[in-house]
C-alpha cells in the first residue's frame, strides 16, 4: 500500500482515507439508532460500575519504586478527528475525556520521575503482504492505518495517522521514555516492551491507551499471564462502537474481571502526587 510513492497514488491514499472516514462515520450512526438513540449514554449508564460487586475489591496498592505506565497506541489515527478511526472511537474518546486523561497520566508520571513506556502499532509496505488476516487487521490495512513507509524510514511519519498526538510528544521524546518497538496485533508479545520493563525493574502497570477491547485489553492480559501487577485505567482508554458491539463496554467488563484493579485518572494522579 505505500510501496509506490508517486504523487497520483498519494492523493488516491488521501482520498480512500478521507471517504472510508466517512463511512466509518455512516457505521458509528447505523449503530446508534440500531441501539434507539442519536448516540447519547441513556439515563441509566451501561458504563457506571455496578451497586452492587459481585467480586472481591481491590487490593493493589500503588508502588513507584517498581511501577511504569505504559500507553498504548497514543496515536493520531486512534486520538484525533483527522484520523481514520475517529468515526467509530470519536463518541467514546470524547466521553471518556480520553485524550486529556492520557496527558495527565504522562505530566503526573514524568513530574514522580517513574518509568514510562509506550507500545506504538505501526505497518510497513511488507505487512500487507500478509496471507491471512482477522476482520479488523483486514480493516486496518485497507483504510491505511499506523502505515509507515518502511522501518529505517521517517519520510512522510510527521503529522500522519501514525504519529503520536501533538500534545504527547513532549512526554514521549524527553529522552528517558521507552519507545518499545512496534506491536504488529493487539499484544505485546511481538515487541520488547516486556525486556524493557523488565530490565527498568518494572512489574507493576499502570495501563492506558487505545483501543479498550483490542491493544490496551491484550497488553493487559499479556501483562498478567507474565506476572506484572496491572491496573487498567477506564477513562484513559476509549473504544469503537460498531453494529457488531461496544468495545468499550467489552473491555470494561475483562478489565473488571481480570486486572489487579480498575482506576480512574484522578485516581491515579492523585497517588502519585501522594506517594
Amino acid at each position: 500500500m505505500c510501496t509506490n510513492h508517486d504523487d497520483g497514488h498519494d492523493e488516491k491514499l488521501v482520498s480512500r482515507r478521507t471517504a472510508l472516514r466517512g463511512g466509518v462515520a455512516a457505521a458509528a450512526a447505523a449503530t446508534a439508532v440500531a441501539a434507539g438513540s442519536t448516540g447519547a449514554i441513556a439515563a441509566d449508564d451501561p458504563y457506571a460500575d455496578p451497586a452492587k460487586p459481585a467480586l472481591p475489591p481491590s487490593d493493589m496498592k500503588l508502588d513507584p519504586a517498581r511501577a511504569a505506565l505504559v500507553v498504548t497506541d497514543p496515536q493520531i489515527d486512534f486520538l484525533s478527528p483527522k484520523g481514520v478511526t475517529w468515526g467509530v472511537v470519536g463518541k467514546s474518546v470524547e466521553r471518556n475525556n480520553t485524550v486529556e486523561n492520557i496527558e495527565s497520566l504522562f505530566k503526573a508520571a514524568k513530574k514522580r520521575g517513574i518509568t514510562v513506556a509506550v507500545s506504538p502499532h505501526y505497518y510497513y509496505p511488507t505487512d500487507h503482504g500478509w496471507r491471512f488476516e482477522g476482520a479488523l487487521e483486514k480493516l486496518m490495512h485497507k483504510i491505511g492505518m499506523f502505515d509507515r513507509k518502511g522501518p529505517l524510514t521517517t519520510e512522510g511519519f510527521e503529522s500522519s495517522g501514525a504519529d503520536f498526538m501533538p500534545q504527547y510528544k513532549k512526554y514521549i521524546h524527553d529522552g528517558k521514555t521507552i519507545l518499545a518497538s512496534p506491536h504488529k496485533l493487539y499484544g505485546n508479545e511481538s515487541n520488547d516492551l516486556s525486556l524493557q520493563l523488565r530490565k527498568h525493574g518494572v512489574d507493576q502497570l499502570i495501563l492506558a491507551g487505545m483501543s479498550a477491547n483490542l491493544c490496551t485489553e491484550s497488553h493487559m492480559r499479556e501483562m498478567l499471564e507474565q506476572g506484572f501487577e496491572v491496573a487498567v485505567i477506564k477513562d484513559a482508554t476509549a473504544a469503537a462502537m460498531l453494529p457488531e458491539g461496544d468495545g468499550y463496554l467489552a473491555a470494561l467488563t475483562n478489565f473488571r474481571y481480570m486486572a489487579n484493579a480498575v482506576w480512574t485518572t484522578a485516581q491515579v494522579v492523585e497517588m502519585l502526587e501522594s506517594a
